[in-house]
């Protein structure tokens, strides 16, 4: 059964491919060398009787044309073929998935020949070539595998087969129009694998409902009466005119809150990187896409309301918060609609926009990079000042070879040059992420391949000490 977040299954009946789609088999070409041979018998007969042999020699190729033009002629035309593309899975990106053609013969004769499928190369390296062998009036499969390497709107092309009757002496060529765009989505394997991490969140969601501190969170939960300690602003005043009494508002603490993730997709994050699992660079966008998806997964499961904000120069993409298995789904098309932009993401913009769509106090994971500059980078100035209404969990995407370097002993000139200026870039990073911290800001100094456990890890610390 097909997934319903898989690329449609796209199907049409095959055209002629070109003015003349034919061509001559290879058993065509065996039979006019065969034909050669009348050749020695001329060389070896008297003189003045070669000839005979010659004509025999064209007798033998006419014949051979005879049989190519009748057995082209009792080939099926392609308008007799119906090709279908389907898709067995969602594709994901790094993910293996099978591809499976369908070739029904509709013709009364069996054919047999090479299909090329015009699949582009962010899903599969090379254009799958394949042998299929159709029976009269039955259906054949064949398939293959993608592993796509770029998220986003991905155009799969045309369908070309070259197809021989069984005698193979003829063969016609035919082109299935079976164009379709197909969405290459973030990582979902990733996203199951903190399954783990979900049923730990559902028991802290579960742990803090039967606890019920009153008077730490912000969700209303009843009237009693005013007892000494209880704040003034605590107390409902239209419910002491009733009451002829004091009365005042009580508190739980609160059970679903809301998180926000951001993205830059500048191009700080254009920077690509490899991950032992992957035999292909990614970008460290793509790494922030899949750890943004893996965070939400596990936030909408344990009941949170879940936003997302991808910006560059502009704002790419804006999803208002909510909750539920349609909005997740609603989430995923977003995210692998995320494209990474050559200018440097404009912060400023993002914030305005946050602050704008965010009145009531939530968790901002922001995702994004610092420049290797002397002057303090934007993004610290405006992640300080989310702090005084929101929480905000910073994670900074760094190159994993950057360590190495710096933690290495320099054995030459060029080495040495390396390592210092790898050491000053670990020191400045240190330095900024310090200083958010002091202000309040959670930070996070990661390898791009883990951004997603980290981040998953940071979510489940903050609800379990109920920061928000």
């Amino acid at each position: 059964m097909t997934s319903p977040l898989a690329p449609a299954t796209v199907s049409a009946r095959m055209d002629r491919k070109g003015a003349m789609p034919f061509a001559f088999g290879t058993r065509f070409f065996v039979a006019i060398a065969l034909g050669l041979f009348w050749i020695v018998p001329a060389w070896l007969a008297p003189a003045g009787q070669g000839w005979r042999f010659g004509v025999l020699m064209l007798l033998w190729d006419a014949a051979v044309l005879v049989l190519w033009w009748w057995d082209l002629r009792r080939l099926p035309v392609p308008s007799q073929l119906a090709i279908r593309r389907e898709w067995k899975a969602p594709l994901a990106i790094a993910a293996h998935e099978q591809v499976v053609i369908t070739i029904e013969n509709q013709s009364g004769e069996s054919i047999e020949g090479t299909l090329i499928d015009e699949i582009p190369a962010p899903l599969r390296r090379t254009p799958p070539v394949l042998h299929a062998e159709a029976a009269a009036g039955k259906t054949a499969l064949v398939s293959y595998e993608v592993q796509p390497r770029e998220r986003g709107d991905i155009r799969a092309g045309r369908l070309f087969f070259r197809y021989q009757s069984s005698f193979g002496l003829a063969e016609r060529w035919a082109v299935a129009e079976l164009t379709q765009k197909v969405r290459v989505l973030p990582a979902l394997g990733q996203a199951q694998k903190f399954a783990l991490f979900l049923i730990r969140g559902k028991q802290i969601e579960m742990e803090k409902r039967r606890q019920r501190h009153r008077g730490r969170g912000r969700d209303f939960e009843g009237l009693r009466e005013y007892r000494q300690g209880d704040e003034l602003r605590d107390i409902s005043w239209s419910a002491t005119a009733r009451r002829n009494q004091l009365m005042t508002r009580s508190f739980q603490t609160e059970r679903s809150q809301t998180v926000w993730l951001v993205i830059d997709t500048g191009r700080l994050l254009r920077a690509r990187v490899r991950d032992a699992g992957r035999d292909f660079f990614s970008s460290k966008l793509d790494y922030a896409v899949d750890a943004a998806l893996s965070l939400a997964y596990v936030a909408t499961q344990s009941g949170d309301r879940v936003g997302m904000l991808a910006y560059g120069r502009g704002m790419q993409q804006m999803i208002g918060p909510a909750r539920g298995p349609q909005h997740l789904r609603i989430l995923l098309e977003t995210f692998a609609q995320v494209r990474a932009e050559s200018a440097e993401a404009d912060h400023a913009r993002a914030v305005r926009a946050l602050l704008k769509a965010q009145n009531r106090r939530a968790l901002i994971v922001w995702l994004t990079d610092f420049p290797e500059t002397a002057v303090t980078p934007d993004v610290v100035e405006y992640a300080m000042h989310l702090t005084g209404r929101h929480v905000v969990v910073l994670g900074a995407l760094g190159q994993p070879d950057l360590a190495p370097v710096a933690k290495s002993i320099p054995k030459n000139e060029d080495e040495m040059f390396r390592n210092a200026a790898a050491l000053e870039i670990v020191e400045r990073r240190e330095l900024l992420l310090r200083s958010l911290r002091e202000r309040g800001v959670f930070t996070l100094d990661i390898e791009a391949p883990g951004a997603a456990a980290s981040l998953v890890n940071q979510y489940l610390e903050i609800k379990d000490r109920n920061v928000l």
